[in-house]
């Protein structure tokens, strides 16, 4: 599979590291909306730079683009890319609204193309763990879910891109940048939503315009409820954690992030991810075995890049299977309708009931 990346941020070079770990799988172009940025990276890799993404795909014959953009602009990128006739995978999240995501949803289909979003966290062991224990139904039906994300971002993070902070840039706070990944989490195992009430405040960022900190109470669609709490507002960056609880009392919880939380490009992952919640009649003394298993294996890998590596394989494989993958530009888009109800919940101050 011929790779390339739309977007040389940060993040783009931990996608291109992560390339280079994948079988069959090669880096060979970028794309960069100011193009003298695209060259420098393009340097570094040793591929080609282009202005055009049609005129990339067709000159580099690429199977799969990556979308490393801010968020706003991952509607353009990726329906560019889909109509050139590329797969895409794009950077969490899928985008900063549901009508991008539609579009974007459309344009998969009119080309019969895969549309995947990033979502690394779900390949953890720790986390498909859990999906294999609702799955076979050692906790019963799957009826609270809790995410707690307490984390820091100081000033010189906001500063350090000029899209940061602000609605026409990023799209929103917290909720759009630094929480989807466990908000797919919870949605991967909770399932679909049917209401949310939601608050969001900016807590102690006054240098920018948009949420630091978020809570939102969930009703689930398989009659479960929900509660979430995200924010940034918290030195130097504690945690964030997704916990299942069943509905025959057995719990199941992973610990995604801990220590200060990870900022691609600028930070390393403190502390690996682990099960901290466990109480499966006749698991319960698997926990401790199980961290340390986990622990040493992530500590063993590059843990910045091998799991981005995980879900290229995966993406691949489906694209060669004629398969969906894991994450989906679909499981992409109910994590955007969950913080966009979050967001008109705020605005209205009352609940929102999601369509689909």
């Amino acid at each position: 599979m011929n790779i390339a990346l739309i977007g040389p941020g940060k993040v783009a070079h931990l996608h291109a590291k992560a390339v280079q770990q994948v079988p069959d799988a090669r880096l060979v172009a970028i794309w960069g909306r100011t193009y003298p940025k695209a060259e420098a990276f393009a340097n570094e890799y040793g591929i080609p730079a282009y202005a055009d993404i049609a005129e990339m795909i067709a000159r580099a014959q690429v199977d799969i683009c990556i979308v490393c953009t801010p968020h706003p602009a991952h509607r353009t990128a990726t329906v560019a890319a889909l109509d050139a006739g590329a797969h895409v995978l794009v950077e969490k999240p899928l985008a900063s609204s549901l009508e991008d995501c539609d579009a974007m949803l459309e344009a998969a289909r009119r080309n019969n193309r895969q549309l995947g979003v990033v979502s690394q966290r779900r390949f953890y062991a720790p986390c498909q763990r859990m999906r294999q224990a609702i799955d076979e139904g050692r906790i019963g039906k799957p009826v609270l879910g809790v995410v707690q994300l307490l984390g820091w971002r100081d000033e010189g993070y906001y500063r350090s891109d000029p899209w940061r902070g602000s609605w026409a840039g990023e799209g929103g706070g917290i909720l759009v940048n630094q929480a989807p990944h466990q908000l797919d989490l919870l949605l991967w195992y909770m399932g679909e939503i049917e209401e949310v009430y939601g608050l969001w405040a900016n807590l102690n960022h006054p240098y920018i315009e948009v949420d630091d900190t978020a809570v939102a109470v969930v009703k689930f669609k398989n009659g479960g409820i929900g509660n979430i709490l995200v924010s940034n507002s918290q030195k130097p960056g504690i945690y964030g954690k997704v916990h299942i609880h069943g509905q025959n009392g057995a719990s199941v919880g992973v610990q995604t992030d801990g220590g200060a939380m990870f900022i691609a490009g600028m930070s390393s992952i403190l502390e690996p991810p682990v099960n901290d919640l466990w109480t499966v009649p006749g698991e319960t003394d698997q926990l401790a075995i199980w961290k340390d298993e986990d622990s040493d294996f992530f500590n063993r890998v590059d843990s910045s890049t091998y799991f981005f590596a995980q879900q290229l394989t995966d993406f691949c494989g489906a694209i060669r299977e004629g398969r969906s993958p894991l994450i989906t530009g679909e499981d992409g888009r109910r994590v955007v309708a969950l913080f966009a109800a979050i967001y008109e919940s705020t605005r209205t101050n009352r609940p929102v009931r999601l369509s689909n």
